[in-house]
């Protein structure tokens, strides 16, 4: 039987609702859950999973929706307990303890916040084009992890954020790292020498842990948000970033990361890099480099890019990266020859699709649907973050649901020779991932052997010694049930493909002179720009445990509890904002 309760007038992030419908469905008595706000989109949701009820129609966008099937109406009594308890839990922050004030209106958060130089939003994406303008007129650069913000809306805003020499790194942007503290989900990274940016926040966090392993450090991570070397966008963000660690004194070398980006932008964004004067590495996913250039070297994988820019730093020799590993010796049956990989990071299954397909030499596009980066017979890579599996549900760092139901499937066909995986770690992401893997990884294992076959796990690790979570307890959880674990999702994929008696051919590159035009914008980044790589004040807007990150890191953070005007109406929202800027206007030219 279902049960609906309204919880009016409390405003709660989507994250913090995620987590909570995860503890409640551990619940005793409790079927199945969905907690969620009013708004209208997550109605649609409700109705989708099957948990509609006709007492949603009388929910906010302000009200918390709560649907519940039970057995037995005495359980709903104790999962209101247990939501209460929650929500005071996470009103307290990591501390344990009630955090400094908070700001309930944008007057009292510009207020308290007149320092922070950062806004960093994690709100409904439906509402984060409005917030985010609010941010840039009042002169804060902008971080912004929400998603679901239109094209246009990313196209104008960025180009505000420039006119007025500002940063917009978003929408959708997951990593940073600002003068040493981590921006939303992220990793704990030493100081260093090496600067980047990218438009992809799995690359980033790769890319940079990698760095932390070979003994390298950061100066500062620019996320630009996946969409900025598309041609609608135009790169903006990115070479706002370059400009900007070009001028950092404490920049020695720049990485430049993306997703496949469209191929004029690629072209500016090199003829950029040809500009400056500190040496660059580039990896832009999907191409295969046949060459470097003076001062600018082309990586093929994301751990490419992590040893060629710590190579730059030490003033080594650049040469070709090793392909060098153990090949596990594994009895495999005539009929397993599939790979599948399983992905809570997009751009550590992107890289595994394009490796597998090399190493294959497929040709063609992969069949893109239901998150599917690769799927070509057997073979079968997923970005389990896709918006189809995380609508109204945890992104896969979070919540390992998704990933036990395809690890279970994969064991269940005889064709299936190896599973790939990525752990991340850092800030944002499960405290304990292995330890909720390694059950069904073990029944995997048990299945296919009782069939008389031997089933491979392969692993990568995405994080550092300084994380939150204990990555060597993760690795020896794993290790024990049997996983073999590599330092790289690079040498994840080529172990895999190895095991089945395939390699890669890698290209020699040499360094060549490259006749292109000439970067003949005048791009230079704004006194704000350059004051961002100190900043220490942000204020945030949204999720609370970014607060707390912050803080934990050395940085100031203003908390400011957001929550949706005008009853959550998008339209009278845009309409209230340009009246009073209106009146604002016409008040200054009296």
């Amino acid at each position: 039987m279902l049960h609906t309760i309204i919880k009016s007038n409390s405003y709660q992030d989507s994250i913090v609702l995620m987590l909570l419908t995860n503890k409640i469905n551990t619940v005793a008595g409790v079927t199945k859950v969905s907690i969620m706000m009013g708004t209208p989109a997550n109605k649609d949701i409700f109705k989708t999973g099957g948990l509609y009820t006709p007492e949603l129609e009388k929910a906010s966008s302000n009200d918390m929706a709560v649907v519940l099937e039970v057995e037995d109406e005495a359980v709903i009594a104790n999962v209101m307990e247990e939501i209460d308890l929650f929500l005071e839990e996470q009103a307290k922050g990591n501390s344990g303890a009630s955090v400094e004030e908070t700001a309930r209106t944008w007057d009292k958060a510009l207020e308290m916040a007149k320092d922070a130089q950062v806004a960093l939003f994690s709100i409904p994406g439906t509402h984060a084009a409005l917030e985010i303008e609010r941010a840039l007129d009042a002169g804060k650069h902008v971080f912004c992890f929400s998603d679901n913000v239109s094209v246009e809306d990313e196209k104008r805003l960025k180009l505000k954020a420039h006119e007025k020499g500002l940063l917009l790194m978003g929408p959708d942007c997951g990593t940073g790292i600002i003068n040493g503290i981590p921006l939303a989900f992220t990793n704990v990274i030493r100081p260093g020498k090496i600067g980047i940016v990218g438009a992809s926040g799995t690359g980033i966090q790769e890319v940079s842990t990698l760095i932390h392993k070979l003994g390298g450090g950061v100066t500062t991570a620019i996320g630009t948000g996946g969409r900025d070397l598309k041609e609608a966008i135009g790169g903006i963000t990115l070479m706002d970033g370059i400009v900007t660690l070009e001028q950092d004194p404490n920049t020695e070398v720049i990485v430049v990361i993306s997703k496949p980006p469209a191929a004029s932008v690629r072209d500016r964004v090199l003829a950029l890099l040809r500009k400056i004067s500190k040496p660059a590495v580039t990896i832009f996913l999907g191409e295969k480099p046949t060459y470097h250039e003076p001062n600018l070297y082309h990586a093929y994988t994301l751990e490419e890019a992590a040893e060629l820019a710590v190579k730059l730093v030490n003033k080594e020799t650049i040469d070709s990266v090793a392909d060098a590993f153990d090949v596990p010796v594994v009895s495999f049956s005539a009929d397993q020859k599939y790979i599948k990989g399983y992905y809570s990071g997009g751009t550590l299954a992107n890289e595994a699709a394009m490796l597998i397909k090399d190493g294959l030499n497929l040709s063609g596009d992969s069949e893109k649907k239901e998150g599917y980066i690769l799927k070509n017979e057997g073979y079968e890579v997923l970005d389990l973050g896709d918006d189809i599996y995380t609508q109204g549900k945890p992104h896969p760092m979070i919540d390992p649901e998704k990933r036990i139901e395809m690890i279970r499937q994969a064991a269940d066909d005889p064709k299936t020779a190896v599973i790939l995986l990525d752990i991340v770690l850092g800030y944002g992401s499960h405290m304990d991932m292995a330890s909720e893997l390694v059950p069904a990884i073990k029944e995997a294992k048990a299945k296919a052997a009782s069939a008389g076959r031997e089933l491979a796990f392969v692993a990568t690790i995405v994080g550092t010694d300084a994380d939150p979570q204990d990555g060597q307890a993760q690795q020896k959880l794993l290790e024990d049930a049997g996983v073999i674990i590599r330092m790289s999702n690079n040498q994840a994929v080529r172990t895999a493909l190895a095991m089945l008696g395939i390699r890669i051919q890698d290209n020699k590159k040499d360094l060549e002179e490259i006749d292109a035009p000439a970067f003949t914008e005048e791009l230079a980044p704004s006194q704000a720009m350059l004051d961002l790589l100190h900043a220490k004040e942000f204020l945030n807007i949204g999720l609370r445990s970014f607060s707390d990150t912050i803080r934990e890191n050395g940085g100031k953070a203003t908390q400011f509890d957001w929550r949706p005007v005008a009853g959550g109406n998008v339209t009278l929202q845009k309409a209230l904002y340009y009246l009073n800027n209106y009146k604002t206007e016409q008040t200054e030219s009296i």
